[in-house]
C-alpha cells in the first residue's frame, strides 16, 4: 500500500522513471512466483517431501507478499522509494541464492519468504512511482504500460521454467531468478530516480483509522469479496495444477509451462476486453460478466472429470476461461472497491491485494494438502470441489454488490 501524496508532475527528467526499469521492477515477484511451478513434481522427489510440503513454498511467498502490500507503502512514503525499491531487489537476490542452496524444504521456504519480500518491493510501488511524477490522465496510460510489461512474465514464466527443468532439474529456473534478479538490482541501483521528495512520516494511527473507515463501508466488502472469490479460483488451481497433472496425465514438466501459458492468455485478453468496454457498460455489468465466465470454466472441468472425459490439454482448457473471467471481472471489482471511499484509494488497493494474496496462500495449501491426504480421491477432484466453492462464493458476492447497488441507489433517490 502506497500513501497518496501530492507530488505534481515534474519536468526534471532526471526523477521520472523508464517504462523500462518499472516493468522490470514489477516483473520480478510474478516471474519468481510461476516459473517454478513446473518443478514442483521434481522437487518433492528432490527434498523427499510431499505435495502439501512443497506447496509452502508458494503459500508462504504469498504471505510475504502480502504484508508487503501493507508495510512497504508507508516505509516508502516516509524514507523513499529508491532506497525501498533498491534494497528489495538485492534481498531478492540473497532470497534467490539461499534457494539454490537449501538443503531441505524448510530452508527452502525460508528463503522464498525472503525471495518474495524482496521482490515485492518492484511490484507494490512501480504504481506509486508512476502516481508520484504524472498527472492522473498520464499516470493512467503509464500504468497501462507497466501492467502490459508485468503480464508478460507470468504467461511465459511456466514455459520457460519447464525447459529449464528438462535441461538441468529443479533448481534451472531458481538460476535463472538469481540472474535476472541480479540484473535488475543493477539496473535499479544505477538508473532508478528518487520520485518524491517531501517525504513525511506516517502515523501509525492514521493508518489503523484508514482501515476503520473502510471496513465499516459495506460495499467495500461486498466488492472485495469479489476480487477475492475469483482470485480464489485462480490460486486454487496454482495449488493442485502441478501436482495433477503429472500424477493424473502423466504430463512433462515442459508441457506442463506450456500449458500453465493457457491462464495467463485468457487473462490478458480480459484485461483487454475490460479497456475497451468496462466504461461503456459498467463495472457491476463487468463484475457478473466475468464471474459468470469463471464459474463456466470451472463447470467444464468438474463435467470432465464426472464424465471421466479429462486428458492433458482438456485439464488445462477450461482455465482459459477462469483466466478470461479474471480478466473481466478483478479490475473492475478492484476499481469498485477503491471507489467506495476515494480519499482513501491508497489504502483500499493495497487492503484488497492483502486479502487476494492472503486467502490464496491459504487455499492453494488447502488443494495441496487435500491432494496429499487423498481427500476426495486425492487427484483432479480435490482441487475441483476447492475451486466449486470459490466459484459458488463468487456468484454469490456478485448479488450481494447489485443488491448493495440497488440499496444505495433508492437511498440516493428518496
Amino acid at each position: 500500500m502506497a500513501t497518496e501524496l501530492t507530488a505534481q508532475p515534474s519536468g526534471d527528467s532526471k526523477r521520472i522513471p523508464s517504462v523500462a526499469i518499472l516493468v522490470a521492477i514489477s516483473s520480478l515477484s510474478p516471474f519468481a512466483m510461476n516459473i517454478y511451478l513446473p518443478s514442483m513434481d521434481g522437487m518433492m522427489k528432490a527434498f523427499e517431501a510431499s505435495a502439501g510440503e512443497i506447496q509452502l513454498t508458494m503459500a508462504f511467498y504469498f504471505i510475504a507478499i502480502a504484508v508487503g502490500q501493507i508495510i512497504l507503502g508507508p516505509i516508502s512514503d516516509q524514507y523513499g522509494r529508491r532506497p525501498v525499491v533498491v534494497a528489495g531487489m538485492f534481498l531478492f537476490v540473497i532470497g534467490s541464492t539461499l534457494c539454490l542452496l537449501a538443503p531441505t524444504v524448510e530452508f527452502l521456504i525460508g528463503a522464498r519468504i525472503i525471495q518474495a519480500f524482496g521482490g515485492g518491493a518492484g511490484l507494490v510501488l512501480a504504481r506509486a512511482m508512476v502516481r508520484d511524477v504524472y498527472g492522473r490522465e498520464q499516470a493512467a496510460s503509464m500504468i497501462g504500460y507497466v501492467t502490459m510489461g508485468m503480464a508478460v512474465a507470468p504467461t511465459i514464466g511456466p514455459a520457460v521454467g519447464g525447459f529449464l527443468d528438462e535441461q538441468y532439474g529443479w533448481q534451472g529456473g531458481f538460476i535463472l531468478m538469481l540472474v535476472f534478479g541480479i540484473g535488475v538490482a543493477i539496473f535499479s541501483w544505477s538508473h532508478l530516480p528518487e520520485t518524491i521528495h517531501n517525504k513525511a512520516p506516517v502515523s501509525v494511527k492514521k493508518i489503523g483509522n484508514s482501515y476503520y473507515l473502510l471496513c465499516r463501508e459495506k460495499m467495500f466488502w461486498a466488492f472485495s469479496a469479489v476480487a477475492v472469490l475469483m482470485a480464489w479460483l485462480y490460486f486454487a488451481y496454482l495449488g493442485g495444477a502441478p501436482f495433477v497433472a503429472v500424477s493424473s496425465f502423466g504430463l512433462t514438466a515442459k508441457e506442463i509451462g506450456l500449458y500453465l501459458m493457457v491462464v495467463s492468455l485468457g487473462y490478458i485478453l480480459g484485461n483487454y476486453i475490460t479497456g475497451r468496454i468496462a466504461a461503456r457498460v459498467g463495472i457491476i455489468r463487468m463484475i457478473a460478466g466475468g464471474a459468470v465466465i469463471g464459474f463456466f470454466g470451472v463447470s467444464l472441468l468438474l463435467a470432465g472429470t464426472l464424465t471421466d472425459s479429462l486428458n492433458g490439454p482438456l485439464f488445462f482448457l477450461p482455465m482459459f476461461f477462469i483466466g478470461l473471467g479474471n480478466g473481466i471481472s478483478l479490475p473492475s471489482a478492484q476499481s469498485g472497491a477503491v471507489s467506495v471511499r476515494p480519499e482513501l484509494a491508497g489504502t483500499a488497493a493495497g487492503l484488497v491485494s492483502f486479502f487476494q494474496v492472503g486467502v490464496g496462500a491459504v487455499v492453494s495449501s488447502l488443494v495441496a494438502y487435500m491432494i496429499s491426504a487423498g481427500v476426495a480421491g486425492g487427484d483432479e477432484m480435490s482441487m475441483i470441489l476447492v475451486m466449486f466453492v470459490g466459484g459458488v462464493g463468487g456468484i454469490i458476492s456478485v448479488a450481494a454488490v447489485y443488491a448493495g447497488e440497488k440499496q444505495q441507489n433508492e437511498f440516493a433517490n428518496t
